[in-house]
């Protein structure tokens, strides 16, 4: 299969990337000969031409996936620790390139792309010594019985994951699904697949066997639906918008799938007068701006303490003038905080919600408006002493836009924080670890920072309550969405003396 030689801009660099789809450890052709194009996000222009999967290269991949389940499930367990641990390893010495290729391909700073691949190289490893570590329980119950289980994979696996975060989300999934002795078909975004077909070639180099993991890019209806219904597929995870996620349950309740979804979300991010300012600041500018703010947990409903309006309106100060000083630009310039925005849909969706804050009279404090005419780029933009019941409180952005609300007791902090469909994670900002925790144990998400955000950690489990999904992404309790239990009870005849 072809690859396409790529330059990155601004640095001039190149790598060969790979067009094909990966099914069997091989990369190959779409069946229908069907193409698509990946273009940047910076400048719109076309980076590669790739093969794009269909329900009949689905079928393929599901099939080669089947064949290498019977055999990958009994590796012994510290054979696939090894496995997975030279992939990390791969990475590790690609770190660079990868980051580069994300930000290329996504738009994201190259700041950004550096902590992604980071923390994947750290989760792949995470679940690598996780794998000798699948354990069952015995349970006594009586005399005349043996009684124990067996966690146990569920076969093949499906994956759909986002543009935002594409080498995240593919070590997201892949990791505990191959960790727990599950085979995987992938479909990665088509606007954002280049890194993820890049480490393909590196899970072939690391000697993991043909058909564990096959990454198939293309579009939702030809492609993410037949992985949802194929009835040979065990399980799906999604992460995504909610609206989709809901659409992702309904088909997989045809064949009774085990389902994991990691959706949108609204996330409070608190900040009470006795923060250590300079850090809080810092903090929030990391839980909205951080990757463009296209981040599921990002801190965009920003609730400061107003019962003192000369330190509130400091504070807005402050916070003004450390958003107007992060650059925004191509990825590869220096200096760069911001890149551009995914794709042009959500370019333009991010406009929309900046132009429906301005016609609806809200207060800006900055931004609000498109940078440059050629690629996808917006001010990071603040509105402050927003409505809770307005629009852009209540609905996700998915982009560079926070909303300002002030409150004046804990009590009602909590009721505004937890006023959302979503539930997927929050902050706190505090000197006073009482009140912290106080409030940590009232709001209604699944992961609370304290005096930090968007802090991951391989061990720390990350998931959402309500509308934000089901399930956990990491930690030890990603391991069980790739598992069932087996219960084995064997009745002891009594001993002939």
């Amino acid at each position: 299969m072809s690859f396409a030689t790529v330059t990155f801009p601004i640095i001039n660099e190149t790598y060969e990337q790979p067009t094909g789809l990966f099914i069997n450890n091989e990369f190959v052709k779409a069946k229908s000969g069907k193409t698509f194009k990946v273009t940047s996000p910076a400048d719109e222009s076309l980076i590669a031409e790739l093969q794009q999967a269909e329900a009949e290269d689905v079928e393929i991949a599901v099939e080669a996936a089947s064949k290498a389940y019977k055999s990958w499930r009994f590796v012994p367990p510290n054979e696939k620790g090894k496995l997975l641990n030279k992939l990390a390893n791969l990475m590790d010495e690609k770190r660079d390139l990868l980051a580069k290729i994300e930000s290329l391909d996504n738009g994201k700073a190259l700041h950004c792309a550096k902590f992604d691949v980071n923390v994947v190289i750290e989760y792949i490893r995470y679940c690598a010594g996780y794998c000798d570590k699948i354990d069952g329980r015995t349970i006594t119950t009586d005399t005349e019985h043996f009684t124990f289980t067996k966690r146990e994979p569920l076969g093949v696996c499906g994956a759909i994951t986002p543009w935002n975060f594409p080498l995240l989300m593919f070590a997201w999934k892949i990791g505990p699904a191959l960790a727990t002795g599950n085979t995987i078909v992938l479909k990665p975004a088509s606007a954002t697949p280049l890194s993820n077909l890049f480490v393909c070639s590196l899970i072939k180099e690391a000697g993991i066997p043909a058909g564990v993991v096959n990454v198939i890019p293309g579009s939702g209806r030809g492609c993410g639906n037949a992985i949802l219904q194929h009835p040979k597929i065990k399980k799906v995870a999604f992460t995504g918008s909610t609206g989709v996620g809901k659409t992702v349950m309904k088909e997989c309740a045809e064949s009774i799938k085990k389902v994991t979804l990691e959706l949108g979300g609204k996330s409070p991010n608190m900040v009470f007068k006795d923060c250590n300012v300079e850090q809080t600041i810092k903090n929030l500018i990391t839980g909205i701006f951080f990757n463009g703010g296209e981040v599921c947990c990002a801190g965009s409903r920003i609730y400061i303490e107003a019962t003192d309006e000369e330190w509130y309106n400091n504070f807005l100060a402050q916070f003004k003038k450390a958003v107007e000083d992060l650059k925004v630009g191509n990825p590869f310039e220096e200096g760069v905080f911001q890149g551009a925005q995914s794709t042009p849909d959500q370019f333009e969706t991010v406009l929309e919600y900046i132009q429906a804050g301005k016609e609806s009279n809200l207060k800006l404090l900055t931004g609000g408006e498109r940078i440059g005419d050629k690629g996808y780029f917006v001010q990071p933009t603040i509105f402050y002493d927003v409505p809770q019941n307005s629009k852009l409180t209540q609905e996700e952005i998915f982009g560079p836009v926070a909303v300002v609300l002030p409150f004046k007791s804990t009590e009602e902090l909590i009721e505004k924080a937890n006023d959302s469909l979503f539930g997927l994670a929050a902050g706190i900002h505090t000197e006073d670890f009482n009140k912290a925790i106080y409030v940590s144990e009232r709001v209604e998400a699944g992961s609370v920072w304290i005096n930090t955000y968007n802090d991951f950690h391989p061990s720390a489990p990350f998931g959402g309550y309500k509308e934000s999904g089901i399930g956990r992404e990491m930690g030890l309790e990603a391991f069980d969405n790739y598992t069932q239990t087996k219960l084995v009870r064997a009745r002891i005849n009594k001993p002939i003396l």
